[in-house]
C-alpha cells in the first residue's frame, strides 16, 4: 500500500486522536478486521482502526507534522520485508507480536519515553 521498502506508522490512544478537517474514506487493503482510512481527494493512506483494539489508533508517521523524535520500536511481516530493508526496530516479528508480548512491549516503550 505504501509503494516503498515500510510501512511506518505510530500507535496513538484512540482518545488523543481526531481528523479535524475532511471525511476519510475506507480504501486500501481491508477487510473485517482492518478498516484504512485514506484522503477522499488523493487516496493516500492517512489510518487505521483495527476491530477489537478500539483504544488505539495507528497513523501513518508521514502524517505527523514533526517526526524529528519518531524512532522505529517494533517491526512486524519481517516474513515479507525486502533483503535490505533495514529500521533499527528495537523488536522484530515476522507477523504480529502474539497478544501477550502487548503488555511488555507498552511497558518498554513507554520507560524510554
Amino acid at each position: 500500500m505504501t509503494g516503498g521498502p515500510y510501512s511506518l506508522s505510530v500507535a496513538v490512544p484512540a482518545s488523543g486522536f481526531s481528523v479535524t478537517e475532511g471525511e476519510p474514506v475506507i480504501g486500501g487493503l481491508h477487510g473485517e478486521m482492518l478498516h484504512h482510512f485514506c484522503c477522499p481527494h488523493c487516496l493516500s493512506w492517512m489510518f487505521t482502526r483495527i476491530e477489537g483494539m478500539p483504544d488505539m489508533v495507528n497513523v501513518r508517521a508521514t502524517m505527523l507534522d514533526d517526526t524529528a523524535w519518531y524512532r522505529p520500536f517494533i517491526e512486524t511481516y519481517t516474513c515479507e520485508k525486502l533483503a535490505f530493508a533495514e529500521t533499527g526496530a528495537a523488536h522484530s516479528y515476522e507477523r504480529f507480536p502474539p497478544r501477550e508480548d502487548f503488555e511488555g512491549l507498552i511497558a518498554e516503550y513507554r520507560s524510554e519515553g
